[in-house]
């Protein structure tokens, strides 16, 4: 195994690639020429939605659909996978500026976490009802990695509760409490800095931030909103902002409550919330790693991005057994974030990306092995998303 130390002075000199700083990047290049560009204009705050009355009426959204938060624009489009149809994307809703993490309820209803606000969509009539500002002041809207405003979001087990992590450029983040019944949010807690990722324990008695540039999960307690922070550094915290050996996203592990947070392709975290202690399990991608998410038989998936290093090696999907055995599926090009069927027999990987390098669609990826992965057309910079 590498020693990954040596990849902290790189990032000193490179902090304004990706994820790695803390100061805006440069413009990301699409790679696939004619795709739309990768941020858009910001858009004016909380602007009064079109009555649904006003609209055409959207023919019935299928089930299996996707929903993606397009990062790229203000929208979320929803995507038909069926390689046998011609036409993937089913059209798009404005919800505001660069949406990023989205999640569906039980009725149907999308919560998105965009730069102005949590945008709450029906997808049945594919309609933005409402958008909930912030609370917290983050600063001018804007779009592009380092934007203020919600990045990864979760919603409670009984559906009452949506809770968001927000940004605010250069310091701490919040956590901001969604009452789904009122649409209001009713609670900010501090958190660690540009939150992630979102999840909640599978009793919903705690919420956990993960904090990318501060090295940290931080436990939120539902009911008192106390918090307890753990740091999260298998590789040591040097470099700071310019490190890239940071957390990223989180997944929490239904049967013990644990977290498992992956980096590097090469160290999975186990993070116990009750007690703090965290041990460290390998991994055999090698590669830089963002999204992940849990499959019902409790098969891992993480998204392995690319190399930081000369002797990384490229974009792919991780799929790891419970008991720790891998496999490696490689991917054309960088990718965001993942999900997976309730059959658990396919993952859909979003190229949105937060990094250049980024693409307009959305990898399908056969978990069985009987196929290859195919790509489907999906929105502008998709990263978050949700299958309805």
């Amino acid at each position: 195994m590498k020693v990954r130390h040596a990849v902290v002075a790189l990032a000193a000199v490179s902090v304004l690639a990706g994820c790695a700083g803390g100061a805006p990047a440069s413009p990301a290049t699409p790679r696939t020429p004619g795709d739309a560009p990768g941020s858009a204009p910001a858009s004016p705050a909380s602007p009064a939605p079109t009555p649904a009355s006003s609209k055409p009426s959207a023919p019935a959204t299928p089930h299996g659909t996707l929903l993606v938060a397009d990062f790229g624009a203000d929208t979320v489009t929803f995507v038909d996978p069926d390689p046998r149809h011609d036409r993937h994307t089913l059209g798009s809703v404005e919800v505001g500026t660069a949406p990023y993490g989205l999640v569906v309820d039980d009725r149907g209803i999308a919560w998105v976490a965009t730069a102005e606000g949590v945008a709450v969509v029906d997808t049945a009539t594919r309609t933005r009802l409402t958008r909930i500002p912030y609370e917290t002041r983050t600063g001018p809207v804007t779009t592009g990695e380092y934007r203020g405003g919600g990045m990864g979001i979760a919603l409670a087990p009984d559906g009452r509760h949506v809770y968001v992590g927000v940004n605010v450029p250069g310091r701490d983040g919040v956590l901001e409490i969604v009452d789904t019944a009122t649409r209001e949010v009713t609670g900010t807690v501090p958190v660690g800095r540009r939150p992630f990722d979102v999840d909640v324990s599978p009793d919903g008695t705690e919420v956990y931030a993960t904090g990318h540039d501060s090295f940290d999960v931080t436990a939120v307690d539902t009911a008192d909103r106390r918090t307890r922070r753990f740091e999260v550094a298998p590789y040591g915290t040097e470099g700071g902002l310019g490190s890239w050996l940071k957390p990223h996203y989180a997944v929490v592990r239904p049967a013990d409550g644990r977290l498992l947070l992956p980096f590097e392709g090469e160290r999975l975290v186990v993070l116990d919330p009750r007690t703090g202690r965290s041990t460290v399990e390998p991994m055999t991608a090698n590669t830089h790693q963002h999204g992940a998410t849990l499959a019902p038989d409790g098969t891992l998936l993480v998204v392995g991005t690319g190399p930081i290093l000369s002797d990384d090696r490229g974009p792919s999907l991780t799929v790891r057994t419970p008991g720790g055995s891998e496999r490696v599926v490689p991917l054309d090009g960088p990718h965001e974030d993942v999900t997976v069927s309730d059959d658990g027999r396919t993952a859909y990987v979003t190229e949105g990306f937060t990094r250049d390098g980024y693409g307009n669609g959305i990898t399908v990826v056969d978990l069985t092995g009987r196929k290859r992965p195919f790509e489907v057309a999906a929105g502008a910079r998709p990263l978050g998303i949700a299958i309805l």
